[in-house]
C-alpha cells in the first residue's frame, strides 16, 4: 500500500487568509455531504486519528484547508503537492450570507496566481450528478481547470447495482482525466485506488 506523508500547512477561512502557492496544488470540490472529509482522512490513512473534520451535519466545514503531501512515485521520486479541500457547497439549510463567502472564497482561490494542476469533483455515487456538480463543472471549465471524477460512498449501493449505476453516469457525458472511479468510505483498497490514479496523472505532469 502507498503510504503519504502529510502535514498541515493552512486553515483559511477567506481570501486574505490563503497561503502563498508554493508548490503545485490538487483541489477537492464536491457537494456538502458528498462524504469528502471520510475520504481525505482514508486517503491520507488517517481513519482514527482524523485530519479532515467530518461532521454530522452537512455544510459545517467552513474553511479551505491546504495539506503537504510527499507521495513516493512508480519511477522512485517522491512527488511533494498541496492537497487543497475546498469546503462543501450547495447545502440548502446555509443562509444566503454564507453562500455568498463560499463564493467569495472560492473567487479568491481560483481568480489568484495558482498553481493548481488538476480538481478532484467528488460526487455522491447514490444520486450521480446534481444540479450543483453541473455548476461547478461549467465553473472549473471557465477557469481551463482539468479534473478527475471521483464517486464517493460506493458502498451506499446494492453491489449488484455498481455496474448499472456506473455505465448509466458515464453515459450522461461525464468529462474526466481518467475514466471516473469509485470510492467507497473507510475501505482501504478504494483509498488506494484512489492514491494510483492521482499519481499516475501527477507523474503526466510537467508541474511535478
Amino acid at each position: 500500500m502507498t503510504c503519504w506523508r502529510h502535514e498541515t500547512v493552512c486553515t483559511a477561512f477567506n481570501g486574505s487568509q490563503l497561503p502563498k502557492p508554493e508548490m503545485p496544488e490538487v483541489v477537492f470540490l464536491g457537494r456538502s455531504n458528498v462524504g469528502k472529509s471520510t475520504l481525505i482522512n482514508s486517503l491520507l490513512g488517517r481513519t482514527h486519528k482524523k485530519v479532515a473534520y467530518v461532521s454530522s451535519k452537512p455544510g459545517k466545514t467552513r474553511s479551505a484547508n491546504f495539506y503537504k503531501i510527499c507521495a513516493p512515485g512508480s519511477d522512485g521520486d517522491v512527488k511533494t503537492f498541496c492537497l487543497v479541500d475546498m469546503p462543501g457547497y450547495g447545502y440548502a439549510a446555509r443562509g444566503r450570507d454564507e453562500k455568498a463567502k463560499w463564493w467569495a472564497l472560492a473567487n479568491h482561490y481560483f481568480s489568484g496566481s495558482r498553481n493548481i494542476s488538476f480538481a478532484v469533483h467528488l460526487i455522491d455515487f447514490r444520486h450521480g450528478p446534481l444540479a450543483g456538480d453541473g455548476d461547478l463543472t461549467e465553473w472549473l471549465d471557465s477557469h481551463d481547470i482539468a479534473r478527475m471524477i471521483v464517486f464517493t460512498k460506493g458502498d451506499k449501493v446494492p453491489r449488484g447495482r455498481l455496474k448499472a449505476y456506473y455505465e448509466k453516469y458515464v453515459r450522461g457525458g461525464l468529462v474526466s482525466i481518467l475514466p471516473p472511479i469509485v470510492t467507497e468510505g473507510k475501505n482501504d483498497a478504494s483509498a488506494e485506488g484512489l492514491r494510483l490514479a492521482m499519481l499516475e496523472i501527477i507523474q503526466k505532469l510537467d508541474a511535478f
